[in-house]
């Protein structure tokens, strides 16, 4: 597909709106409205979220990862420690989560700061992943280079053989990430291009509302 044919693709959204009236009071109340709707509208990987970081030089980064949990506190993801992500996180904690949910014409943007969950957290979520997940945290040296596929599976292998079908610890490089966030922007497609954006900022304990242009 050439250039021009990609700046003719649009097509108009007109199935829903939002109002500053229509939403929660509390941005994670709304949050859970929309992750419910998105669920039970079967959308394909609701869960999954854009996680973008940078370093500590502001180099960016952004890799697709899955929300587990979520609650007033914030939204949890698990990672390896000495993953890009994680050691980015460690240089710049400033991150932005970004769940697109194009079935529904929705989008939502937070942004916050990450830090990483308690032991036990991360201990009690890994023992309810699948065996086969469990031996992948383990192969894994995620982020860093591997000669081969073959490699790979070779490290999978061992972590299968080491354990010889005994209970699997949580690795000490694996765990969780908390984001608590410091702003939420609730977007849906609107015709025209006159999109509806509400867009939460926390002020200390409460958080402001404001609509902002398309």
């Amino acid at each position: 597909m050439d250039r021009e044919s990609l700046a003719s693709l649009r097509r108009d959204y007109s199935s829903r709106q939002l109002s500053r009236s229509s939403v929660a009071r509390d941005p994670f109340t709304q949050f859970g409205a929309w992750m419910a709707e998105a669920l039970n509208s079967q959308v394909l990987d609701a869960t999954a979220m854009l996680l973008a970081t940078a370093d500590a030089n502001g180099r960016p980064s952004s890799r697709v990862v899955l929300l587990k949990s979520f609650d007033e506190n914030g939204f949890v993801f698990y990672t390896n420690y000495n993953s890009k992500k994680a050691t980015d996180i460690a240089e710049n904690p400033q991150v932005s989560l970004h769940f697109f949910w194009p079935d529904l014409e929705r989008q939502l943007i937070i942004k916050g700061t990450a830090e990483r969950i308690s032991r036990g957290e991360s201990e009690e979520y890994f023992n309810s992943r699948p065996g086969d997940s469990k031996l992948g945290a383990w192969a894994s040296k995620q982020s860093s280079v591997v000669a081969s596929r073959e490699q790979l599976e070779t490290q999978f292998a061992d972590a299968e053989k080491h354990f010889g079908g005994q209970e699997i610890p949580c690795p000490p490089f694996w765990g969780g990430f908390r984001v608590t966030p410091m702003s939420f922007e609730f977007w849906q497609g609107r015709a025209s291009r006159l999109h509806d954006r509400i867009c939460y900022e926390r002020r200390g304990d409460d958080w402001s509302i404001v609509r902002l242009s398309p």
